[in-house]
């Protein structure tokens, strides 16, 4: 009988975790809805999604070419950073950057800023079958805290810690939150902070928009100042 009881005792333990579980991941409407918005991303841009040898992964560029956003196929293979930005130093060290001061979260080569950080050393799983798309999806699966979510501009994110990432629209057409036209598809996104404190002068930037926005991210209506590159893709 005692036999008997903890055996339906352990049923009813494994179907309350699985219960759990799956009502976690159906409420896990950041994550989820984040993946279809930034394969419409890669639809809209296709000329500008290509692989990337050198870091080990997929590169989306911007229109201008000034700043790609990558992100790993192998955490285990990634030579620095799984996910990261390459920007055009240029403006940066016209604006007075001094590229010896910067923090370990950046490296320096070829007139170029890297930024970024390590999520693992995860194998990839895709068995051959690795896409921008699929190794996206890897970053919600197994790094979820990775994605949030920007109310005031209605755009997912992936975050490169320390107030840097790479941000997609929801809508294309429009902004969800505020019924407005969107026109900021795409957006990368500086910490002014570690960049300042490198000798930049901020309002010297050519090509980056230097201003406070709403930090909708923290639960908190934050004014927080950032660099911003944004992008209409229509």
């Amino acid at each position: 009988m005692k036999k008997r009881i903890k055996s339906v005792g352990l049923i009813c333990a494994i179907t309350l975790i699985i219960a759990f579980t799956a009502a976690c991941s159906s409420l896990d409407v950041i994550g989820q809805k984040s993946i279809p918005a930034f394969d419409t991303i890669l639809q809209t841009i296709p000329d500008q999604i290509t692989v990337d040898e050198l870091n080990g992964g997929w590169s989306l560029a911007a229109p201008d070419n000034s700043v790609r956003f990558i992100w790993s196929k192998d955490y285990s293979e990634s030579p620095l950073y799984d996910i990261m930005l390459e920007i055009d130093a240029t403006p940066f060290i016209k604006a007075g950057l001094d590229p010896k001061k910067l923090p370990d979260n950046y490296t320096f080569y070829d007139n170029k800023l890297l930024v970024g950080t390590k999520l693992g050393n995860d194998a990839s799983t895709d068995e051959g079958q690795s896409s921008p798309l699929a190794s996206f999806e890897q970053i919600v699966d197994k790094y979820r805290k990775t994605i949030g979510y920007h109310t005031a501009l209605d755009h997912y994110n992936v975050s490169l810690l320390d107030g840097n990432m790479f941000e997609w629209a929801k809508d294309l057409e429009k902004n969800t939150v505020s019924g407005e036209a969107q026109d900021k598809d795409i957006v990368f996104v500086l910490n002014p902070d570690s960049l300042i404190e490198a000798g930049v002068n901020p309002d010297e930037v050519e090509g980056w928009v230097y201003t406070t926005v709403n930090d909708g991210m923290s639960g908190k209506a934050t004014n927080v100042y950032k660099f911003l590159k944004p992008f209409d893709l229509k």
